[in-house]
């Protein structure tokens, strides 16, 4: 599975009955913080989408309250390939029937890039300034995506450019050669992300990701991915397609992101 990541930027793992059990648990946290008054702002694109970033109340462990700690081959491939770092609270992605529809704010591009290209990104590189430029501001070592309700082929699953990855990492490189890691996060990479991404699609098949509690996923950090629309006539708990995620950061500012498997 660790060779499935590594060469294709993804890799699907099979239910086992401990992820199952914290699934459960984190599902029943997940649907109290979803009905938080306090997350409200979380919920966008319409109501089509609850964004959900630091909604679930784990522990650095994965544990929610009076669930078991977070287990399982998923995680512990990404722990040997990139240490056993401390878990943030994960997020709560929960998509519903209808997504996407336009966020408030967003531009007509910008939905149109929702809508044809699933709103596919590299995590991490966030938009700053009033310009909204690129810039490395967190530096994930995996993405570990862990389904807490059942849903469909069709009910917005995840989305990946297979082997994207590859043609991140080669570009980034060659962007950041001679800068210094620790001002990584200084440079500009807006452009440089725009071209490469424009040849990802060009090159890189698009994959669809469905799974069920009790399996996971891991998207490799420098993988393009996002959200595809909601198809009609796709079935999902009424709880909507639920899925938690965790974006574990390196502690300290070196190489890895480029450099680590």
């Amino acid at each position: 599975m660790s060779e499935d990541l590594t060469r294709q930027g993804w890799a699907l793992f099979p239910a086992e009955q401990a992820v199952r059990d914290w699934a459960e648990a984190a599902r029943i946290a997940a649907v109290q913080s979803v009905a938080d008054p306090g997350q409200a702002l979380g919920l966008v694109c319409e109501g089509t989408w609850f964004v959900g970033v630091d909604a679930l109340p784990n522990d650095a462990a994965g544990a929610v309250p009076g669930g078991p700690a977070l287990t399982g081959v998923a995680f512990d491939v990404a722990s040997t390939l990139y240490g056993r770092l401390p878990l943030h609270k994960g997020q709560v992605s929960v998509v519903y029937p209808g997504y996407p529809r336009p966020r408030d704010g967003e531009s007509e591009a910008a939905f149109g890039y929702r809508k044809r290209r699933d709103a596919a990104h590299v995590d991490g590189l966030l938009p700053t300034g009033p310009d909204r430029r690129r810039h490395l501001l967190e530096r994930h070592a995996y993405i570990l995506g862990l389904p807490l309700t059942q849903s469909g082929a069709g009910a917005s699953p995840l989305t990946i450019w297979q082997g994207s990855h590859h043609v991140m990492r080669r570009a980034f490189s060659a962007a950041l050669k001679g800068v210094d890691p620790s001002d990584w996060g200084k440079f500009d990479l807006t452009d440089i992300y725009k071209a490469t991404r424009r040849e990802v699609f060009e090159t890189c098949p698009r994959r669809l990701v469905t799974a069920a509690p009790g399996e996971a996923y891991l998207v490799h950090r420098l993988a393009l991915h996002g959200v595809a629309p909601w198809e009609d006539g796709a079935e999902a708990s009424e709880e909507g397609r639920m899925i938690a995620y965790f974006r574990p950061e390196w502690p300290d500012p070196g190489d890895e992101w480029l450099t680590a498997p």
